[in-house]
């Protein structure tokens, strides 16, 4: 019997204090799946990482890889793990910093669209980055990295 990894991402969540509140960085997941949805479509940006690479590590590599930016110096605030529906277990952490969505420039993946089509298309890892109130950012985050933003709000009061 074959042993089974099991999957891991890690990620950096940005936030910024507003004279409304915090705000978050989202990511909106790239590719046709996520195309016309919202809510459940954005997420911290991250990725995953094999056994033998730092969950720490992983994050701020993913964050260059998915924003095409550095990630911000700063005081890392461990966000612990979640397990999302489909298994995978993502690590965060958050990072005080500011950011213009606009000087992304977000990496890529390859896919085959239409399916079955042998067709092979690029599409961006993130097609758009934006900052969001903690409230909004609930509304549009995958269910399960809602937890992320619970644990920045106490570690902010």
């Amino acid at each position: 019997m074959t042993e089974r990894r099991e999957r891991r991402s890690a990620g950096l969540l940005l936030f910024r204090r507003t004279d409304h509140g915090l705000e978050v960085l989202l990511g909106h997941m790239g590719g046709p799946f996520f195309a016309r949805k919202d809510a459940g479509a954005w997420t911290v940006p991250k990725g995953e990482y094999a056994p033998d690479e730092s969950a720490w590590a992983a994050a701020r590599r993913e964050f260059q890889e998915e924003l095409g930016l550095p990630p911000p110096e700063g005081e890392a605030v461990p966000l612990g793990e979640v397990r999302q529906s489909g298994g995978k277990i993502v690590t965060a952490w958050a990072v005080e910093a500011d950011l213009d969505p606009a000087t992304i420039s977000p990496g890529t993946f390859l896919m085959e669209w239409p399916p079955r089509s042998g067709r092979t298309q690029e599409f961006p890892e993130l097609d758009r980055v934006d900052w969001h109130g903690l409230d909004r950012a609930r509304e549009l985050i995958v269910t399960a990295q809602a937890a992320f933003l619970d644990r920045l709000a106490e570690h902010s009061t």
